[in-house]
């Protein structure tokens, strides 16, 4: 059984010239042609070596890089029940623009993804309407209440990659216990969001100087780290696998620090959002776009996240994608809904913020980009010849502001609204078949 599911499309042969392909994983950094057939890269070779096949469609991809397309393990697609913020449709379409070839959605949907017929019609209708590869997490209780363990096994048979609660975490440690137990028999992995709910509860906001001087209820590092050092114990004691959520502050890259010296089987991921903005991006705005759990932190601890997904503390970068209707966001801050889009600006905002100004190589983002796969034992996208083609074309040099052409996601609440960025998706091959492609690419058939 696939565990990835969507709407497999037509798989044109495709000849991309002159494009600098960059897949550190390979050692591969050179200009160079690469055709397509049939869904696989069948040659590369030196710029204007490759004869396109007839009818083949041919890009020019001359000052253009061609990287492995990227891998998001964390999106909410919203359904089903809350189809007015995402869908499928939107979500994967979303997806491709941002340069992704794959995805993982989370299931704190209405009614909740916690059994077998849930998962089934969700995995079927991505069939049907998906422009690139999903998979599914399950629930790891019933109705995320925390109390009742769902079929673990029976979803995993079901096609399930995995398990979260995401959007609460799983408060009791003897269920979170009994999970791991579980998730060791039948695979997967358990995804967690740790937050110690008496610890956040009534926050809108990062706890510290900016929240008091605003006077808007704070969420300490403590209520994530804490909940980190706990779970990660008893996973290492039950000999589970875990991936951290959305890590955000010092003490939780510390904490996911320990716990993999200490052999513990631990994965952590990033989100664009906390290695670019801090709270201050708050205090200038009040913009609810900029609110999201969990929050903003402190500038020390967004430097601390960036230097851990640096050293490989933190593995990959998940989006978080959190969409919502512009009526649940244009309230005041204390009311608003939690949670940005990021799909569409993953890359270029973490391009132009740190790669840029050199605070990260560029290289290094591709491997973070991609290496969510490996948290779900999923193949990482590759260039080489004979591999599937997932890639995206992304012209490094471009510059667009965010949101000025619309989104492809249903929804506008993006954090990065209004900026100007660098790189720009040109094209997303996923499995073979054409996902996105920007309006302005030109394309001429051989």
């Amino acid at each position: 059984m696939s565990r990835l599911v969507w709407r497999q499309g037509p798989q044109p042969d495709v000849l991309v010239r002159a494009a600098h392909l960059l897949d550190p994983r390979r050692g591969l950094d050179a200009k160079l042609d690469l055709l397509i057939r049939e869904g696989e890269i069948a040659a590369m070779g030196e710029s204007g070596t490759l004869e396109a096949p007839h009818g083949a469609e041919v890009i020019d991809g001359d000052g253009r890089h061609l990287f492995p397309a990227f891998f998001d393990p964390h999106v909410h697609l919203r359904t089903p029940g809350f189809e007015h913020k995402e869908d499928l449709q939107t979500g994967t379409r979303s997806a491709a623009a941002g340069g992704f070839a794959a995805i993982v959605a989370m299931p704190n949907t209405q009614p909740t993804v916690d059994s077998a017929p849930i998962l089934r019609s969700l995995r079927d209708d991505a069939r049907a309407t998906a422009s690139v590869p999903v998979g599914f997490l399950a629930a790891i209780s019933r109705n995320l209440k925390g109390q009742e363990l769902t079929e673990m096994a029976e979803l995993r048979d079901e096609g399930a990659l995995g398990f979260t609660d995401d959007g609460m975490p799983v408060a009791d440690a003897g269920l979170l216990r009994r999970a791991f137990q579980y998730q060791r028999m039948c695979g997967g992995v358990l995804a967690l969001h740790e937050e110690d709910l008496a610890l956040s509860a009534g926050g809108s906001m990062n706890e510290g100087e900016v929240s008091t001087r605003l006077g808007l209820g704070g969420i300490p590092s403590i209520a994530e780290s804490t909940f980190i050092e706990r779970d990660a114990s008893i996973a290492r004691y039950e000999g589970g696998r875990m991936h951290v959520q959305h890590v955000t502050c010092a003490e939780a890259v510390e904490a996911v620090a320990t716990a993999k010296s200490r052999g513990t089987q631990i994965t952590a991921e990033a989100s664009p959002h906390h290695l670019l903005l801090n709270e201050d991006a708050i205090a200038s705005s009040l913009d609810t776009r900029l609110k999201m759990n969990p929050p903003l932190r402190t500038e020390a601890d967004r430097l601390a996240v960036v230097e851990a997904l640096r050293t490989g503390v933190l593995d990959c970068i998940g989006t978080d994608h959190a969409p919502h209707s512009r009526e649940e966001k244009e309230v005041p801050f204390e009311e608003a809904m939690m949670g940005t889009t990021g799909l569409e600006t993953a890359f270029a905002a973490v391009y132009t913020d740190l790669v840029i100004p050199g605070s990260l190589e560029l290289d290094l983002l591709i491997e973070r980009l991609t290496a969510g796969a490996s948290v779900f034992d999923l193949p990482i996208s590759k260039i080489a010849q004979g591999e599937r083609a997932n890639l995206c074309l992304i012209d490094l040099g471009a510059r667009w502001t965010v949101g000025e052409a619309g989104y492809e996601s249903r929804s506008d609440n993006c954090c990065f609204a209004g900026r100007t960025l660098n790189g720009k998706v040109l094209l997303t091959i996923a499995d073979g078949s054409i996902a996105y492609r920007e309006r302005s690419l030109a394309l001429s058939a051989a």
